[in-house]
């Protein structure tokens, strides 16, 4: 049944001022993810010694509750999304912490944390909340005499540590590109930008000294040969397989060999079984909501939600780019999922909880609509 114009419930109101677009484009990605499900999941089930048909309705109830958490969570009014987000936020830093007490140890990092059934990784869900958390901050800054960047910048430290810890240096990049992202467009003094950059480098160059794991990637990226570039040359060599249409669907061979195939190297799946033109409509798609997302926010006029718009976008399509350029060989590799495509619970909910507060904050709004 098509929904009027005229219709006031909430349903109706929020069919005609949500972005459809954006909606489409992630309900296509969550499609994919289907897709590569059942394309992975039979080589992901023998190596981890777990049942098909358990592995497949476990990542198709995730994906399920991904699409209920964007339609959900893109219901709410800004103010909800800010409770949501402080909420999220703290649950997502306890957790984080507790990873470096209770955590599953996973190749020789600390950032899961086992339930009946599967695991969580915490800090997954601190992107999305972070974001949101911090452009409030900043936003109640500019509006009041309140020190909202400095504790802004305390959240973020405090992250940094957690994260250090773990370690996770690629969780630790993206939220660091969120964090300066905002302030950049706050208004960040030049002068502050440039001490930034810097620092950022300099952080750069001490995860080379003090993680063996980033020195041994940055070689491989720059020194291409032997036995240690293993992942990625199998990985090309699964882009050149497919071609422009690729091998046929669960016809490739490059999940059978490479174990973060369904995950990490999920792109490389989709390049040898899908062919190149299936991966250029992926990549379009992540390109449409980011360049889409940004393009909304030159007619938002609350700060607030400009800064949270923007920090959400960032770590979305950066998450997507590391994922995508790492399989081509582009960036020295990092385990890090393609959103909603990959397999993996907690980063579906995480994806899909930013992109349902994406999606809520971008809502076209009347006067007197709740703030």
């Amino acid at each position: 049944m098509a929904l009027s114009r005229a219709d006031n419930s909430m349903l109706g109101r929020w069919w005609w001022t949500v972005d459809r677009w954006t909606l489409g484009a992630v309900g296509v990605l969550i499609g994919f993810g289907y897709i590569m499900v059942l394309a992975a999941s039979p080589s992901v089930a023998v190596r981890i010694g777990d049942a098909r048909d358990e592995l497949i309705l476990k990542q198709v109830l995730f994906l399920a509750l991904a699409g209920a958490i964007v339609t959900g969570v893109s219901l709410l009014s800004p103010r909800d999304i800010r409770r949501l987000a402080l909420i999220g936020c703290i649950i997502a830093l306890i957790l984080t912490a507790a990873t470096t007490v209770i955590g599953v140890e996973i190749k020789g990092a600390r950032r899961w944390i086992a339930l009946p059934g599967f695991s969580v990784q915490p800090s997954e869900f601190l992107k999305p909340c972070f974001a949101v958390v911090t452009a409030w901050l900043i936003a109640e800054g500019r509006r009041a005499r309140f020190p909202g960047t400095l504790l802004a910048g305390a959240i973020f430290v405090l992250i940094v540590l957690l994260l250090k810890s773990q370690p996770d240096v690629g969780m630790t990049a993206v939220i660091t590109a969120v964090f300066f992202a905002q302030l950049f467009i706050d208004g960040l003094n030049l002068f502050l930008v440039a001490i930034g950059v810097a620092a950022i480098c300099g952080a750069s160059v001490g995860a080379y000294l003090l993680f063996p794991h980033v020195q041994v990637r940055l070689h491989e990226f720059l020194h291409p040969v032997g036995s240690n570039t293993y992942q990625v040359t199998t990985a090309l060599e699964a882009f050149g397989n497919g071609g422009l249409f690729g091998r046929g669907p669960g016809e490739g061979r490059v999940k059978d060999v490479l174990p973060d195939a369904h995950a990490d190297f999920v792109f490389a799946v989709v390049g040898e079984e899908f062919g190149m033109i299936v991966c250029l409509i992926i990549l379009v798609l992540f390109a449409f909501i980011v360049v889409r997302g940004l393009l909304r926010l030159l007619r938002e006029p609350e700060l607030f939600s400009i800064l949270a718009c923007a920090g959400l976008v960032v770590g979305f399509g950066l998450q997507a780019f590391i994922n995508m350029a790492s399989s081509l060989e582009l960036i020295p590799t990092k385990g890090m999922t393609l959103p909603f495509v990959s397999y993996g619970g907690s980063s579906v909910l995480a994806v899909a909880l930013a992109m349902g507060m994406l999606l809520a904050l971008t809502r076209r709004r009347h006067h007197g609509d709740v703030p």
